[in-house]
Formats: C-alpha cells, structure tokens, sequence
C-alpha cells in the first residue's frame, strides 16, 4: 500500500489516512499520515503495564528537523490553534505501509527515508532515518522528542509535578511523574538536555467527538545525528530494562517475522491477503494466554468481540495454539454460566453484562474443535466451560437470564444493555431489547448443538438427551414466534417489554445460518432479500432501516448524538460477514452465487485505503457516502469478511468446501 505525493502533500487527506502498529502486548504506535496527533490516542511510545490493559502514553511526538549545508528542513508537523506548523508534510513525496510505515521527503539535495515499527512482544518501538543521494554534503538531523506520561484515556497539561530531570547516557532515562515507567531512549549521536513545554497541541479528531481537544507536551531534550548516504541513524524508545539495543538486528528479526507470517497465506484475492495482514493486530499477550484487542485505538479485549472475531483471525488463518490460549484465557473466568464481556483498563475483576458473549464463546469452540484433533483441550477447559455456561442459562444468571418455559432465552433489567447493540447514555440504554432477542435464539441453538456433541463425545448421554430436547423445543418455539408476516421477515425481539418488536435490523441474519435449521427455505430466502433490499450497504449493514422515523443518517457529534445513533441505522461491517454466509447459502453456494458475493466486499476494499491503512473501521454512516467513523480498525471489522472470504467464497486446498459457518461440530 504506497500513497503518492500528491496524497501526502494534500494536508486535509493526509491528515485522515492513518497507520497503525501493534506490539502484540496491548502497545502500539499509531498517527497520521501527514505526520500531526489528531487523537489523545496518537503516541509513538504507548504501553500496557498489565497486559493488553493500564496502557500508558509516555513519547507522543518526535520534533524533526534536518539540516544539509546551511539549510534546515522540517520534517514533523503539528496543529496549533489556527496554524500548521513547522509543515514538514510539505516535504513528503511518498508513503508506504509495506513492511511498517514508513515516509520519503524531499530535502533539495537528496531524501530522507524514516521507518517506524514495534518489534513484536517487545515494548519498544524503533525510529529509523536513511539519508539517500546528497552525497559529499554535511548532513544532521536533530529529533525532540514529546512527552507526557498519561492514561491514554486523558489528555495532558502543563503542571508543576512533573520532574525534569534526566538520568544517563546511552540510554538515556526519562521518568517525569512517579508511578509511570520510565522511558529508555537509544540513539546515534548526542544528546542536549533543554527542557521545554510545548503547549496548546490541537487534536481534531477530539473535538470533532466533543471532548477535550488540546494537549500540551513536555520535551526533555533534543537528539543530533550525523546523517550520511548509506548509514542509517535510529532512535530506540523503549521501557525494558536494557543495558544495549541494536536498531539494526531489531529490524532485520522484525522483517524477517513479517515476512515468514505472510508466507502462511495461500490465497491469491488481494482482500483477502491484505485482512490476513491486518488481523495480526488484534492477537496480544493476556498474562501467560493470548487474547482479541477489540480495535484501536481505544478498545481492549471483550468476550463478545473476542469471540465473534476468533474464527476469522485464528482459525481461518491456522492460528490454532492462539485459538486454544484465547478460549483457555477466557475459560478460566467463567462465573454463574457468564464469561466475561469485559476486562477493565485497570485493575482484574471482569463485567458480567452481556447475554450473547458466553453463546459466542460456545459457537467459537464448537469451530475450533471442529478444526482441530486438539482433545485435551476439549476434554479439559471445553466441555468443563460449555456446560457451564448451558447450566447456567437453564437455571438463570444474572440479568434475569435464563430459559423461559418455551425454550427460548429470555433476559433483562433496567438500565443494562445485554446485547452487541449496547449503546447507553447515563441511564437512557438506546436500544434495551430486554426479552427473546432473536440472534439469542440463534445461539442458543447452536450452543445446545455444541453442548449435545460434547456430551456424546464424553458419554454423559443424559446431558445430551437434554441438549437435544431442549434444541427440538427452541426450535418449534422460533417458528412459531419469530415470523412477522406483514413484512416477511423476523421480529428483532419478542415478548418484550413493549410487547414484540417487528423493528427491522440485521440481527435476524443470524437465524439464516448459525444453525441452520431455525427457518424454512423461503423464509431464509425472504429474510436475505429484505435485509439486502433495506439494510445492505457497500460497506457493511444498517442497524436500522431508513424508513423506520428513528433511524439516524450520521453517527457524528457529541458523545450523546453518537452514542444514540449508534445502533439506530449506523452500518457495522462485520456484518458483512454472516450476510455473505447467508445470502451464499440461499443461493446454493454455486459458483456464480460466490463470484456475486464477492462484489459485495469491493466497498470494504476500497476503504482499505481512506482511513486507518490496511485496516476496517468500527463503523459507517447510515447515509452515503458512508464515511468512516469509530475506531479505525476493529477486529470484527476484519474477521468477519475474512472469514466469510475463506470459508463461503474459496475452496480448500484439499478440493473439498470449507465447513460452513457453525455447521458440523467436534467431527473429529
């Protein structure tokens, strides 16, 4: 993925496109292309403490200037109250993502190349700079670094606490405030320690969300290099405790994990490989397991999201020993039937709060089992937790969760938000759906298929004679329920607290195909067409139908304007990935059906290249021209239409079709 000139020159463009690194510990780097912090969230330095949560900015900017002969060329750019400044944008000809981010600027008599990436499992990132052409010429280059010290929740201000001194040579040690790590910097040249403040730092993107938009930054001191063609110069910012760092090594091992991790793809698709890369973001360390970054820059790890995303980041992409870290991870915290929905930034008790995240937990291991011979760990954490969890909901949890008299799930309670569509604004939850959600149906179906396969596998018959009852009336209790015939498709909750809700949104498409046996083959059919007619977008499903008079065009605004379009037409593009599972289905899963269903992703495709690079945002406008809003890349953004691309679109290599999704359990 490489930007001209022209791209990197145009402020306002540059400006929005944004790149990402992650360390696979919770940490990452991440800013714009034009070089400037639009978020609180921007930093070069940002670590977790406790991994992947406690994650702090330490280095949020470098100030960048080179000198050739007696002239000096900017290379950063900042936004200040009604100015851009120093305009170092104005100096790049090109960028490029492949193998990390990396910029090319002009200087008059040659180009300065500089690399920035996060070596994985390591908290530390590198800065790379290569004079290229000015041959005989005496070149410098002089770096400040900026920092703060912060949550990377907050914002920071001048202040009087902060302690200015400096430690060391090579490395030199920053620790401005007690309690935060401190900042190991390794660097070619010298160092002058010159503190200053640099205040009133605008970010745009903050106030655009209406919050706090302006930051101000301590700077030490400033780095000089001598810069010469051929002899790389290189920063190391880093909080481990090293006495020597060598850039060079670190890049070469890096490049050389890189380039092994994409020698795993066997897809030629070009969507395909490009989600492949980019999912390898989202896995990070969690203790001694492995876990799912929801999406950056501001989500940690939550059960739902987790377990949406792993068949698409883990097992359509082989990672099976990260699949099986990821459920042993969240297997251990299983309390009253729940897994957790959410770990906090801070500290280690999770949040019980959600009634579909512990049925995604069943449907993933079902899919990891299926995909695997991996019998301890079925024996062991899978079937221990999988009937956990179905006890659970059968005798009530929390929440007033439980299975009704009809074999439904039912639950809610006032003020809480138990599904995927859990926007709330102090005590105003936007779209309750307390009652029979209708994609609960569809997981619990599957959890109770799940549930009866373990139970043979282990000869517990009764539990599995159970499983199968229980799933026989669940589903005759849909049928009979679901149906809202005067527009031919599913209620999206019954007996609710205002009776049955006939709004129409997308959670109804997982009845076509989690289990696959919830509806006749007309009503599938009939469903795919309504959502296709009144939800589909080319860049993911409304979650709510224009015509309905609460349906919001633009997720803009304050914190409450957005939280209350959220789910009231905003588009998801994970969805996308269970559409294209169910309208392939319907379609037969013939050759043409697939070809047609891949069209339905050239949207996602081309937005790859206009917000976070590489990556999926969280969320679209309702409305065209559907612009990016959110996080600028989430996991389920990613794995959903990778996992539909590999399981529903491709064939396997062995010839055969890959299983369908939540089909065929523990076969092995």
């Amino acid at each position: 993925m490489k930007l001209d000139q022209g791209t990197c020159q145009n402020f306002e463009q540059a400006l929005s496109l944004e790149w990402l690194e992650t360390n696979g510990r919770g940490g990452f780097a991440s800013g714009t292309v034009a070089g400037p912090n639009t978020r609180r969230y921007h930093a070069l330095l940002l670590v977790a403490r406790n991994p992947p949560v406690d994650r702090v900015v330490l280095v949020n900017h470098l100030e960048e200037q080179f000198l050739i002969g007696k002239e000096t060329h900017a290379l950063s750019t900042n936004c200040y109250p009604g100015a851009v400044h120093p305009g170092g944008y104005r100096r790049c000809i090109g960028f490029s993502l492949a193998p990390w981010p990396t910029w090319t600027y002009d200087v008059g008599a040659g180009q300065i190349v500089r690399e920035i990436f996060c070596p994985h499992g390591r908290d530390l990132v590198v800065v790379r700079w290569q004079l290229v052409g000015a041959h005989g010429c005496t070149a410098a280059l002089m770096v400040r670094p900026m920092l703060s010290g912060r949550d990377y929740h907050s914002t920071h201000h001048e202040n009087q606490s902060l302690w200015p001194g400096v430690c060391g040579t090579n490395p030199i040690l920053w620790q401005p405030y007690d309690g935060v790590p401190a900042i190991r910097a390794f660097f070619s040249g010298t160092y002058c320690h010159a503190p200053a403040w640099h205040r009133r730092v605008q970010l745009p993107i903050e106030q655009e969300r209406g919050l706090d938009g302006e930051e101000d930054w301590w700077s030490p001191g400033e780095f000089t290099m001598e810069l010469m063609p051929g002899h790389p110069v290189g920063l190391v910012l880093t909080t481990e405790l090293l006495e020597a760092v060598e850039p060079e090594t670190l890049m070469h091992e890096e490049r050389r994990r890189r380039r092994q991790r994409a020698e795993t793809m066997q897809d030629h698709d070009p969507l395909t490989r490009a989600l492949w890369t980019a999912a390898d973001a989202f896995l990070s360390d969690r203790g001694r397991q492995k876990t799912v970054i929801a999406g950056y820059p501001w989500f940690t790890d939550w059960g739902r999201d987790t377990f949406i995303s792993l068949p698409g980041l883990c097992l359509v992409t082989r990672r099976y020993d990260v699949a099986r870290q990821i459920i042993t991870a969240f297997a251990a915290h299983i309390s009253q039937g729940m897994i957790p929905n959410r770990f906090p930034d801070v500290g280690e008790t999770p949040e019980y709060n959600t009634i579909d995240a512990s049925l995604w937990f069943v449907h993933a291991v079902g899919r990891y089992l299926d995909a695997t011979t991996d019998h301890a760990t079925a024996r062991d954490v899978v079937w221990p937790a999988v009937r956990a969890i179905l006890d659970g909901y059968r005798q009530g949890t929390r929440y007033n969760i439980r299975m009704d008299e009809d074999g439904l799930i039912t639950g809610g309670a006032p003020t809480v938000q138990l599904t995927w569509m859990d926007a709330k604004v102090g005590d105003w939850v936007v779209t309750p759906r307390c009652g029979k959600p209708v994609e609960i149906q569809a997981l619990w179906v599957r959890a109770l298929m799940v549930g009866k396969e373990l139970a043979e596998k282990f000869g517990d018959t009764l539990f599995a004679k159970r499983c199968d009852e229980d799933r026989i009336k669940a589903i005759k209790s849909f049928r009979a329920r679901f149906w809202y015939e005067p527009g031919g498709y599913l209620y999206d909750v019954v007996d609710g607290e205002g009776g049955d809700d006939a709004s129409l949104r997308p959670n109804q498409i997982y009845a076509v195909c989690l289990p696959g046996e919830l509806l006749e083959t007309k009503q599938a059919k009939r469903v795919v067409e309504v959502v296709q007619e009144h939800l589909l977008t080319p860049v993911g499903l409304r979650t709510l139908a224009p015509s309905d008079p609460r349906y919001c065009a633009r997720y803009e605004g304050t914190v409450h304007s957005r939280d209350g379009a959220y789910h009231q037409g905003t588009v998801w593009p994970f969805l996308l990935g269970v559409f294209i599972t169910a309208w392939v289905r319907v379609q037969g899963g013939t050759p043409e059906a697939r070809q047609q269903a891949r069209g339905l992703l050239s949207g996602l495709e081309q937005h790859l290249n206009e917000a976070g690079l590489g990556q999926v945002s969280e969320t679209f406008d309702a409305d065209s021209p559907h612009l990016p809003r959110g996080c600028f890349a989430q996991a389920w953004s990613v794995a959903e239409p990778l996992r539909a691309l590999i399981e529903d679109l491709t064939v396997s290599q062995s010839g055969g079709e890959l299983p369908a999704h939540g089909e065929r359990v523990l076969n092995k």
